[in-house]
């Protein structure tokens, strides 16, 4: 259960987040080059954008408004939308998917719910609701813009876009991560060529290292892109996580599955993880990594 705080800000902030959710969903006025590139500015509004649903949790009210928001605004951007609703201990959850394109399938994951409340914190704040700017809020960003900027012409795959519902609450009351990942993964019908998970990517100061539960192969190319494109200083390639994440219910099925994370981040599951931790910059580091590695396979 949501601490007794925690519900009393998801309730006082109903009200706020369904006028910003009105309010968001007329079109966000964004640059419009040609050919479209991936924008840190406009993946940080959308970070922004989040915060301003207040705390995320599944199956809090904020939970679900972003889930529509999420929905109006894929939609808007010329996705087919679909989701899959499942309950686990009695909570609702709900995963959103969009997809476009032809070929093998592909899918880029990201958590859109945020942890119910702050066990990293200090006694005096610890069980407080966590905003989850950069752990939640930055990997949604990140796939939001994709779905902006993407050229469907020069990507040769099904892409889906996976907002997982379910991810934040491991460790807490009995609960694992990645619930909604898992519900995912173990209905899909189709093996997909990767599942690639962002996932705490926006931190100012940032850096990726290979996680032990990544496929190493595609860590490998991923790395080696981003040095390509002259973010080495910034994609480490060597191993030092081995993470439980959303990517792990995929590779458990034996797809290959990698997890794009910045676990060095001193924020992780307190209330200090606000939009003033997140950059523009990382944003777009990750977000023109991952344009280019799906836009460039024909090349």
């Amino acid at each position: 259960m949501l601490c007794g705080l925690a519900v009393l800000v998801i309730a006082a902030g109903a009200v706020a987040a369904t006028r910003a959710w009105r309010a968001q969903t007329r079109p966000l006025p964004t640059p419009t080059p040609t050919p479209l590139v991936f924008d840190g500015q406009v993946a940080y509004r959308r970070v922004l954008e989040q915060c301003g649903f207040g705390p995320r949790p599944t199956g809090s009210p904020n939970n679900r408004l972003l889930g529509d928001y999420l929905i109006a605004t894929l939609r808007g951007l010329g996705w087919q939308v679909e989701t899959q609703d499942f309950t686990y201990k009695g909570v609702e959850g709900r995963n959103i998917v969009a997809r476009r394109g032809q070929g093998p399938l592909v899918i880029l994951g990201a958590h859109y719910d945020t942890r119910p409340y702050a066990d990293h914190d200090p006694p005096a704040t610890r069980g407080q609701y966590i905003l989850g700017a950069n752990d939640g809020g930055s990997g949604v960003a990140v796939l939001l813009e994709l779905a902006r900027v993407l050229d469907m012409e020069r990507v040769p795959y099904e892409v889906r876009l996976l907002f997982f519902d379910a991810e934040d609450r491991g460790n807490l009351d009995g609960w694992p991560f990645s619930v909604g990942a898992a519900e995912y993964a173990r209905s899909l019908d189709v093996a997909p060529e990767c599942v690639i998970v962002v996932d705490m990517v926006g931190d100012a100061d940032q850096s990726f290292y290979w996680d032990g539960n990544s496929d190493p192969q595609l860590n490998e190319e991923l790395w080696q892109l981003a040095a390509d494109l002259g973010y080495g200083e910034h994609f480490v390639p060597q191993v030092r996580w081995t993470m439980i994440d959303d990517h792990l219910p995929f590779a458990q099925r034996g797809w290959k599955a990698v997890d794009i994370i910045d676990f060095d981040y001193p924020y992780w599951h307190t209330t200090q993880d606000t939009a003033d931790k997140v950059s523009a910059a990382s944003l777009e580091r990750i977000g023109r990594v991952l344009e280019t590695w799906l836009e460039g396979q024909r090349e």
